[in-house]
C-alpha cells in the first residue's frame, strides 16, 4: 500500500512524496484522509526550523496532526466500522522519514484506539476538534485542577484565541477581553470584545490565558494581573520565558504551563459541538490541494487573514 504524503525535506522545504503504508495489525485501521489541517503553533516551528529540541524531531518529517477521514479497512476486533468518518491526532506509520505527528497524508495506518470517531455532519470542520480540545484543557488542567479559573484576558485572536474566548462564553462565565494587534484579526468576535492591548488600561486581570507563543510577553502580562493572579501559557514557545522577579512577588502571581489535550479534553469539546453550545464556524478561511502545498504554508504562515488552512486530500478518495 501507498500514501501520499506531505514530507519537510529541511526546513523551508517540501515535497509530496509516495510513501510506503504498513499491511495492517490486529486492532489496526486503514483511514482515508479527506482533510489535515496546518497548525500555525507547533507546525510553524518545525517549518522554519526553530522548533526546541524534542523527542522525535528531525528531518525529513511527515508533519499534521489535525486529520479527519474515514475508516476503509478494519484488522481483528473493532468498535471503528468501514466508512465511518475519525479524527486522528497524527500517525506513526511511515518509514524513512520521522513522524513527528505523521498525520498529512492521503491515508494511514493507526492503532484503532487512536480513531476517534466524530459526528458526520461535522465535515472539515472535525479538523479544529484538536485545537478546540487543546483550549478546553488549557482550562480545566486535564481535569486535575480544585479552582478552574475561566480566562477574563485572551491574548491573541486566532483559532485558538476564539476558540477559548467561546468556550469561556459558553460555560457561562463572565465574557473575556481578547488582545489583539493585527487589524485585519480583530473582527469575529462573538459574545466578547477585542481590542489593542494599547487600548486596555485594565490591570486587575484574575487569569490571562496567552496563546500568542510571543516569549516577550510575560513581563508585560504580569504587569496587568490583579494580586494572586494567573498568567496560564497555553502557547507554544521557541525561545525560554523569562520574567522579572520584583512585580511577580508583589502581585503574587502563579504562572501555569498547559500541555498537550488528552482524549478526555477531546470528547468533552465533541460534545460541546454536537449539543450547539460550541461553535466551529468562521475559523476555516482558507483551502488547498496537496498538489499545492507549498503555497498552502506559504499562506497558512504570512497571511494575517488566514486563520486555518485545510489540506483537501478528499480528490485522492
Amino acid at each position: 500500500m501507498k500514501a501520499q504524503a506531505i514530507v519537510f525535506q529541511e526546513p523551508r522545504h517540501l515535497s509530496v512524496q509516495s510513501l510506503d503504508l504498513p499491511e495492517l495489525a490486529d486492532h489496526q485501521v486503514h483511514v482515508q484522509v479527506e482533510y489535515s489541517g496546518i497548525s500555525t503553533g507547533t507546525e510553524r516551528l518545525l517549518w522554519d526550523g526553530s522548533m526546541p529540541a524534542f523527542p522525535g524531531m528531525g528531518y525529513p518529517l511527515v508533519p499534521g496532526y489535525e486529520t479527519v477521514g474515514r475508516v476503509i479497512k478494519v484488522a481483528g476486533d473493532s468498535s471503528l466500522v468501514v466508512g465511518q468518518r475519525v479524527f486522528l491526532p497524527g500517525a506513526n506509520c511511515f518509514q524513512g522519514v520521522r513522524n513527528l505527528f505523521g498525520g498529512s497524508a492521503s491515508d494511514l495506518v493507526v492503532p484503532q484506539e487512536r480513531a476517534i470517531p466524530v459526528p458526520e455532519n461535522l465535515g472539515e470542520q472535525a479538523v479544529l476538534l484538536a485545537l478546540a480540545a487543546t483550549a478546553y484543557h488549557a482550562v480545566a488542567g486535564g481535569g486535575k485542577r480544585e479552582v478552574i479559573t475561566s480566562p477574563d484576558l485572551i491574548i491573541g485572536h486566532g483559532v485558538m484565541g476564539r476558540l477559548l474566548a467561546r468556550l469561556t462564553v459558553a460555560s457561562g462565565a463572565p465574557a473575556p477581553t481578547v488582545w489583539e494587534t493585527q487589524a485585519v484579526r480583530m473582527d469575529g468576535a462573538e459574545g466578547y470584545s477585542v481590542v489593542h492591548p494599547d487600548d486596555d488600561p485594565r490591570k486587575d486581570y484574575k487569569a490571562i490565558y496567552d496563546v500568542s507563543g510571543d516569549s516577550n510577553l510575560l513581563d508585560k502580562l504580569i504587569l496587568r494581573l490583579a494580586p494572586g493572579g494567573e498568567v496560564v501559557l497555553a502557547g507554544f514557545y521557541k525561545q525560554d520565558l523569562h520574567f522579572a522577579y520584583a512585580p511577580a512577588f508583589m502581585r503574587e502571581a502563579q504562572i501555569r504551563t498547559a500541555a498537550e489535550w488528552k482524549r478526555a479534553d477531546l470528547l468533552a469539546v465533541t460534545e460541546l459541538v454536537v449539543t450547539g453550545r460550541l461553535s466551529l464556524d468562521g475559523l476555516i478561511t482558507h483551502h488547498q490541494s496537496p498538489k499545492n502545498a507549498l503555497a498552502a504554508y506559504e499562506v497558512a504562515f504570512g497571511d494575517p487573514l488566514c486563520l486555518k488552512m485545510i489540506m483537501d486530500w478528499s480528490a485522492n478518495a
